[in-house]
């Protein structure tokens, strides 16, 4: 089991804190680059779409004659290869979303997890029901980045589902997210910068 240093506003002194065992998993990183994709994907809508030749408000007739112009033989003007004419091979507007299976989302979230464990880069807190107001949270956000060495970075705060009403406290802080422990997955824990876990999920 690892261990990392409890911050408390509260109690104004840091602490350790156990980790749950889905901080100490393996590290699938093939998995975890295959989870990223997935959800890197997933943020695009996906609903380009250009017209094809047969789309555009052009007229479809012949626009000279065949010979004797001295010029390249040409139909539609509504072709790819004229201005205004059509696009050969855009996107079609349809979304063909990936996904993964549950199973391999919950074993990418742990490799995320066990990854920011073994760079160093989780620390947990106490006693969130002592931030009342955004100068709380602000302290404690100082405490933990001294505490931590990281007075630039971001910094993503995963709280308990009961402590969730702390996030308009912490909104208007540079560099630092909310997030319920809930919604966490892959994406958001490797690229969330330092991970702060509340001591109450």
């Amino acid at each position: 089991m690892s261990k990392v240093k409890l911050y408390s506003l509260k109690l104004k002194k840091t602490s350790s804190f156990t980790l749950a065992k889905e901080f100490t998993g393996d590290i699938n990183e093939s998995l975890l680059a295959q989870a990223l994709h997935v959800y890197r994907d997933r943020t695009h809508a996906g609903n380009s779409k250009v017209k094809t030749r047969s789309e555009v408000n052009l007229t479809k007739a012949k626009w000279y004659k065949q010979k004797g112009t001295g010029r390249a033989r040409h139909g539609a003007k509504s072709a790819p290869i004229f201005v205004g004419g059509g696009v050969a091979h855009g996107p079609k507007g349809v979304k063909r979303s990936l996904a993964l299976p549950r199973k391999m989302k919950q074993k990418a979230l742990t490799s995320a997890l066990s990854l920011k464990v073994k760079q160093k880069a989780v620390a947990a807190v106490g006693d969130l029901s002592a931030v009342k107001k955004t100068k709380d949270a602000k302290a404690l956000i100082d405490l933990i980045r001294t505490g931590e060495k990281a007075n630039k970075g971001r910094l993503t705060l995963v709280v308990s589902g009961k402590n969730g009403g702390v996030y308009r406290y912490f909104k208007n802080i540079a560099d630092v997210g909310v997030e319920r422990y809930s919604d966490l997955n892959a994406y958001k824990v490797y690229f969330g910068g330092r991970l702060i876990i509340d001591a109450e999920n």
